[in-house]
């Protein structure tokens, strides 16, 4: 299988969305409040269907379980990546997400250790990224009491921030913020708090209180990152993170650069620019917002324009 697979946009609405994926994407959205591109997905909320070639029409969860020749033969039972783009018009609620252990024990599915690359940030754009409280106990009573100011962490951010989120982490995108988020395949989320703000209906989104106090890494710590560069040309390869669940990678292209596999399989969405893929004799197109899965009889491949890429591959356990 020496071709990409090119993978159509799931589109989710949020009580946080906005249109820019429509004005700054070109995505064609059903309406104005748009949250989230699901870019890459086999989860059950939200699945990709391939584009293009001989799989076309195929969604990616049933590629993953009659066709694992793609991906290099996983023992993993679900494709173990999510790959989003989201539009924050509002902020998102104050939340958490669990580990492995905790998210299959409680929901049945995987945990949700994330990543963040900031596409675009409004001046003056935050987000909140962690805590204060030393003990759960604490953390618990500073929830009760509503002391969001004492207990919440902000962090102001800028168009090419990176950020990493390993599960238990107490965060939200505020508003004003486009990103690109690489992820474990889960829907889990606890939300600690939502503003009070209601929905078209009236009413306020449940709050997870109790698994939230569970989940959350108490005393908070803020994760450091070892990231690298590598020059080739005017282009530039960043390595922004290597762990166990996936490696995220930024390929900032000027011209052409080349790469040879190095883990079964490599995803990638192109975020700003356009370009060309170039495999063997052939050739594939580029533009903002393309997202593709590079299967893993691609040993070797060719990036060339003007563009830029976060790819990501599955990380080694």
């Amino acid at each position: 299988m020496q071709e990409p697979l090119f993978l159509k946009p799931v589109f989710q609405e949020k009580i946080w969305g906005g249109s820019r994926l429509r004005t700054v994407f070109g995505f064609d959205i059903p309406n104005d409040k748009i949250g989230e591109d699901w870019a890459i997905s086999a989860h059950p909320h939200g699945v990709s269907v391939v584009e293009n070639g001989p799989f076309k029409g195929w969604k990616l969860d049933d590629l993953w379980k009659e066709h694992k020749e793609l991906f290099d033969h996983p023992t993993e039972p679900v494709f173990p990546l999510l790959i989003k783009i989201l539009d924050a018009e509002d902020d998102l609620s104050v939340q958490v997400h669990p580990d492995d252990a905790y998210g299959m024990a409680h929901e049945g599915e995987l945990g949700k250790t994330e990543c963040w690359y900031i596409i675009d940030a409004e001046p003056g754009a935050e987000i909140i990224y962690g805590h204060h409280a030393k003990t759960r106990e604490e953390l618990a009573e500073m929830i009760q009491d509503s002391r969001w100011d004492d207990l919440l962490k902000k962090v102001p951010v800028k168009k090419g921030d990176f950020f990493y989120v390993p599960s238990g982490t107490i965060h939200a995108i505020g508003k004003g913020i486009m990103i690109l988020e690489t992820q474990q395949s889960s829907d889990t989320t606890y939300r600690v708090y939502d503003y009070d703000r209601k929905d078209d209906q009236g009413n306020t989104r449940e709050l997870h209180i109790q698994q939230s106090v569970d989940v959350t890494t108490v005393p908070a710590k803020a994760p450091e990152l070892q990231i690298k560069e590598i020059r080739q040309g005017n282009s530039s390869i960043v390595t922004y993170v290597e762990t166990e669940f996936f490696n995220v990678y930024e390929w900032d292209i000027k011209g052409i650069t080349s790469f040879k596999k190095q883990a079964p399989y490599t995803l990638m969405t192109v975020i700003d620019g356009a370009g060309e893929l170039v495999i063997g004799n052939q050739t594939y197109s580029l533009e903002k917002g393309t997202s593709a899965i590079l299967p893993s009889d691609i040993t070797e491949w060719k990036v060339q324009g003007e563009l830029s890429i976060i790819a990501s591959e599955p990380g080694v356990k």
